[in-house]
């Protein structure tokens, strides 16, 4: 039976991705997790999370798990979302005095504050809600989901990679943005593919099957 981990460090919501893949991978051993050994073994491997990149960073350093993240995400078919996402670029400006994970070059910036999509309302901050994702390139994991299909965001910062050649998609908020990242094994999504029903179930469902190629 394939297996699943979905990295447990005290944040996010585990229960939500946990019950999704369940659904699109019945056939699959899902295994919410912070043994070290587990992740190791896994087929796949999930990396969710909500919060701020400070107690994330901490939480993976209390549990031993920032190298053991770095070793997987070499190696297995690896799914960042949201926070999970963030994490993996080289810095924050949430806090700035914290080292990310170092997987992506670049960093990660606050929305600035300006007009909104009309040019005259302030910017909503956090960035919340459904909006489009444009897809840029093929990859496997976009296969059955529509260009422009409409995710579920809850973000106030989001991912400036310094290789433009990593994104694999991208989102107006007003301004665009990338919203998902991919290299060889790696596919992260700054959206929650858990909340976003049809298009969101379909994402995982692909993961669930990805050989970690393309």
């Amino acid at each position: 039976m394939p297996s699943v981990a979905v990295i447990d460090y005290g944040m996010g919501n585990l229960h939500s991705i946990s019950k999704a893949l369940q659904h699109v991978a019945p056939d699959s051993n899902i295994r919410v997790t912070s043994d070290p050994g587990v992740i190791q073994g896994a087929d796949r491997v999930v990396f969710p999370g909500v919060g701020a990149i400070k107690g994330c960073m901490a939480q993976l350093a209390d549990r031993n798990l920032i190298e053991v993240i770095r070793d997987v995400s070499r190696r297995r078919p690896f799914l960042g979302i949201c926070l999970g996402l963030q994490a993996l670029l080289e810095s924050s400006e949430e806090s700035s005095d914290v080292s990310c994970l170092g997987l992506f070059g670049g960093s990660v910036v606050r929305f600035k504050n300006g007009s909104g999509a009309d040019g005259q309302n302030p910017l909503k901050i956090p960035h919340m809600g459904w909006n489009s994702v444009a897809q840029k390139g093929d990859h496997f994991l976009w296969s059955g989901i529509p260009e422009n299909s409409r995710f579920y965001f809850v973000h106030s910062y989001h991912a400036v990679p310094s290789e433009s050649s990593c994104i694999a998609a991208t989102t107006d908020y007003p301004r665009s943005f990338a919203c998902a990242l991919a290299r060889e094994n790696i596919f992260a999504v700054q959206f929650h593919p858990e909340k976003s029903q049809e298009v969101g179930l379909r994402l995982l469902k692909n993961f669930s099957v990805w050989n970690g190629i393309g």
